[in-house]
Order: structure tokens, then C-alpha cells, then sequence
């Protein structure tokens, strides 16, 4: 390998790191909660340079990739993804001179299509969850190329002792609130890979906090954490960018203290509770936290508890508008969601 293109290319990177500020943490006005001793927060991983969580995933996937030798001056680079994961890593492929293809499900919003385009990515589409591991494979090894395999690597990729990751940034943010430390974090797993670096991190910084990870409707996670059969399989999920069809190995369950199952209809309409709220849209899987949130919040306040939740603005909703913003397309994939409304809104008080 050129010492001096690998040099240049994490120099890139590194640069575009210091070049960007800290996501910001934003308190929810639930004044049912408040006055129960009882704050929830959102930290907004939206503004980041592609627009979700994953941005922080891919800077450390492809420094970890170059640190280890696996990528190389022309290397194409390829990930099986959902769409987050795929467009920062489009960006972070073209801001190092790298080829970029990614590798997902038909049903992925043409939004996010459109943002792998605009970074230079190409998008090979494949019918079902299911496929796009090997596809993803098949084409790195076909173009001579890296798959950067996301699934596996993203529990590792991260350091979780050090500073600059994002449990440190969510501890330190706390650090004048009512409650500066946590009580619960709620994050939703796609890969597995926040749920285990904020879980290390607690556990290194020896805080009381637990982890909770709310799973959608159709993901094999909630299964796996119950029964602990890494064999289990399922249909996936429909809300995009959370839950899988099999366990990925960096999903640790070991990290997690408690699994809630969160129906399609309940992340949809928390997802639209949480635009009234903000005035601004949120993503589905947003809002599959929020149900996470409230349903401890409720707890906690039944049993006479005080402290602060904490849970992550995944991304923007502008890339779901033709589709968790499209109410015909809402009732294809979940029903009515009068009832699920209702539920969200009792929740609120």
C-alpha cells in the first residue's frame, strides 16, 4: 500500500472530523413528565454532514478499514445497507477518491437513493433483507474490492473508551441538567453498533444508567435478547434502518438491559406526535424510540421515580416523504393507526 496515499486519506477524513461541530441535545417540553420529576431528551444526530447516526458509523468503518490495510488507492468499496449507513459512507468514499457501491432492498426511500448519486455512489438493488449480505460480497469480490460489512464491524469500529464517540458526547451534554445522568438511553438497533458503545461506555464511566433497545415489528433482535438463539431469523423490519432478518454479530445482548417490542403502527404515529412536538419532521425509527421513552417515562412516574431519558433524532424525515409522510402508503404498511394514536397521546397525558 502507498504510505502516502493511506496517509492522505485519513488525513481527509480526520480533517473532516474537527471540520464538523457536535450534534446537539434537545430537551422534549412534556410538562406531564416534568412535573413528575421526569426529563426526556433527544440528541439530533440530523445534522450531520449526511443526515442521521450513521455518519458517525462510517467515519469510524472506514478508518478502521484503512488502518487495517483492507482498503488501497482505487479500491472499490461496497456495504450492504438500508440507506443511512450507504450515504455517509458515499461521502466518505468520494471524499477520499474511493468508487462506492451499495448494496440494498428495493423498498429503500428514493430519497436516500438519490443522496448515494449525489455523492457519487452507485446502488445495486436486491428484492428482499435477506440477500443483500452476499450480494454485497459478491460484487466487492467481483470489482476486486472492499465490503466493508457494516454488521460485523460496527461494535468494533468505534472506540468506546476514549473521547470524540457519541456516548461521550451524551454524558457530557447532560452534564448541567436536572438529571445528569441518565436513568435510561434508549437507542433502536440496526446494526448493534451505538447500543454497544454507549453500553461500554456506562459501564467504563460505572454509571447506574441501563440500556434499553426497542425493536420493530418484524426484527429477529427482541427475539434473540429472549432467548438467546443466535440461529433465529425473521421476516425484517418495515421500519427503515432498525431490526434485521437474522442476528448481525454486532448486536451484543450482553449490553442491553431490556428490549421493548414496538409495533409499525406505534413508530409511525410517534413519529408524527414527535413532528407536532418539534415542528419538524423525524424518521420512522425515531420514532420507534420515542414509544421506548414514553413507555418508561409512564413506569417511572407510576412507581414514583425521578430522573432524565435519553434517546437519539436518528435523522431528518424530508427523506421519507413520499413514504412515512405518504398516508396511502402509511395504511399499505400499517393500517389505521387511529388506535395507535390514541395510545401515543394517553402516554403524553
Amino acid at each position: 500500500m502507498s504510505g502516502t496515499w493511506l496517509f492522505d486519506a485519513i488525513a481527509r477524513i480526520e480533517a473532516d472530523y474537527v471540520r464538523s461541530a457536535d450534534t446537539h441535545l434537545i430537551p422534549l417540553p412534556l410538562p406531564a413528565f416534568e412535573r413528575a420529576g421526569i426529563d426526556l431528551y433527544l440528541k439530533d444526530e440530523s445534522t450531520h454532514p449526511t443526515g442521521s447516526l450513521k455518519h458517525r458509523l462510517a467515519r469510524s468503518l472506514f478508518l478502521y478499514a484503512l488502518c487495517n490495510g483492507w482498503l488501497h488507492e482505487g479500491s472499490t468499496v461496497v456495504e450492504a445497507s438500508s440507506g443511512s449507513t450507504a450515504v455517509s459512507e458515499a461521502y466518505f468514499a468520494r471524499l477520499i477518491g474511493l468508487p462506492f457501491v451499495a448494496v440494498m432492498t428495493r423498498s429503500t426511500s428514493p430519497e436516500k437513493i438519490a443522496q448515494i448519486a449525489f455523492y457519487g455512489g452507485e446502488c445495486h438493488l436486491v428484492d428482499s433483507p435477506a440477500e443483500v449480505y452476499e450480494a454485497a460480497r459478491a460484487l466487492a469480490q467481483a470489482r476486486n474490492g472492499h465490503y466493508m460489512d457494516q454488521f460485523t464491524y460496527a461494535e468494533r469500529a468505534t472506540d468506546w473508551r476514549g473521547n470524540n464517540n457519541i456516548a461521550q458526547s451524551m454524558f457530557s451534554q447532560m452534564a448541567r441538567e436536572r438529571h445528569p445522568i441518565p436513568t435510561w438511553v434508549v437507542i433502536a438497533a440496526g446494526t448493534g453498533g451505538t447500543s454497544a458503545t454507549i453500553g461500554r461506555f456506562i459501564r467504563y464511566q460505572r454509571h447506574a444508567t441501563r440500556v434499553c433497545v426497542p425493536d420493530p415489528e418484524g426484527s429477529v433482535f427482541y427475539d434473540y435478547h429472549r432467548l438467546n438463539d443466535a440461529t433465529l431469523t425473521s421476516a425484517g423490519s418495515r421500519i427503515e434502518g432498525i431490526g434485521r432478518p437474522r442476528v448481525e454479530p454486532s448486536f451484543i445482548p450482553s449490553l442491553v438491559d431490556r428490549m421493548v417490542q414496538v409495533g409499525n403502527a406505534e413508530s409511525i404515529a410517534a413519529m408524527q406526535a414527535l413532528h407536532t412536538l418539534l415542528g419538524r419532521r423525524v424518521g420512522p425509527s425515531t420514532g420507534t424510540n420515542f414509544v421506548a421513552m414514553l413507555q418508561l417515562a409512564c413506569e417511572m412516574r407510576a412507581q414514583g421515580q425521578r430522573g432524565s431519558i435519553l434517546s437519539l433524532l436518528c435523522d431528518s424525515g424530508e427523506r421519507y416523504l413520499p413514504t412515512y409522510y405518504n398516508p396511502q402508503w402509511v395504511e399499505a404498511l400499517a393500517g389505521d393507526l387511529r388506535a395507535a394514536r390514541q395510545s401515543i397521546a394517553d402516554m403524553l397525558g
